[in-house]
């Protein structure tokens, strides 16, 4: 029987903070709100392909070149593409967090789990975002790809997590709703818990995760007994 996990690693974007709550700066900056998704893939893309092949940027400089350079392939775009890529880049630290999120998490931290996240995105977002939802006293520590230069799923991008939060991969499940964030976890030894908000197809191709819950309090429920 494998070892009870203690380290929760949760992923950011779309897991614990909601980039729906972007689309608003996307109409201000007169860029239509249907981007956001495209752009957020893109961004995904783009990082993914640079680890791929050796090479790495943050995600400020991909978000921001992959949101200009859609709006300037948009037909009738007439704006300012840098002034609206750096309003809705501007937004990225106030995003808010999903309330199952916010529900979940105390009850996850008083259980006597560790928590901590990592990110493909910055853990200075993070803390801010997470700071503003009140929660940011139930993380010990906030990670992101910068360090190891490798973007998730990368395999050492989890191992940098689990050597600098001193937890073996054994022990340690990644939380996220992204199936690829999962496999790649899996693939590097951690456990993992897929929150499907969403959809309940999960890819064929990846590996399935350990648990699966509809939510963060759902989750807590399962693991919390």
């Amino acid at each position: 029987m494998a070892p009870a996990p203690r380290l929760l690693l949760f992923d950011v974007n779309e897991t614990l903070s909601d980039l729906s709550s972007l689309a608003p700066r996307f109409a201000e900056g007169g860029a239509p709100p249907e981007l956001l998704p495209v752009w957020f893939a893109g961004v995904l893309r783009d990082g993914f392909a640079l680890t791929a092949t050796g090479a790495t940027a943050d995600f400020a400089t991909l978000a921001r070149d992959g949101l200009r350079a859609l709006l300037e392939s948009t037909d009738g775009w007439r704006g300012d593409s840098a002034q609206a890529a750096e309003r809705v880049l501007s937004g990225l630290t106030s995003v808010r967090v999903h309330p199952d999120a916010a529900e979940g998490l105390p009850v996850l931290h008083a259980a006597g789990y560790r928590l901590a996240t990592l990110t493909n995105g910055s853990a200075a977002t993070t803390e801010a975002v997470l700071g503003s939802a009140g929660l940011l006293d139930l993380f010990e520590a906030h990670l992101d790809v910068g360090t190891p230069g490798s973007w998730k799923p990368a395999a050492a991008s989890y191992r940098y997590a689990c050597q600098e939060l001193d937890s073996p991969p054994e022990r340690t499940v990644l939380v996220s709703v992204h199936p690829w964030d999962l496999h790649g976890a899996r693939r590097a030894g951690l456990g993992t818990a897929w929150i499907h908000r969403g959809s309940d197809r999960y890819p064929t191709a990846m590996d399935r995760a350990d648990h699966e819950a509809r939510t963060l309090v759902l989750l807590a429920g399962s693991l919390c007994p």
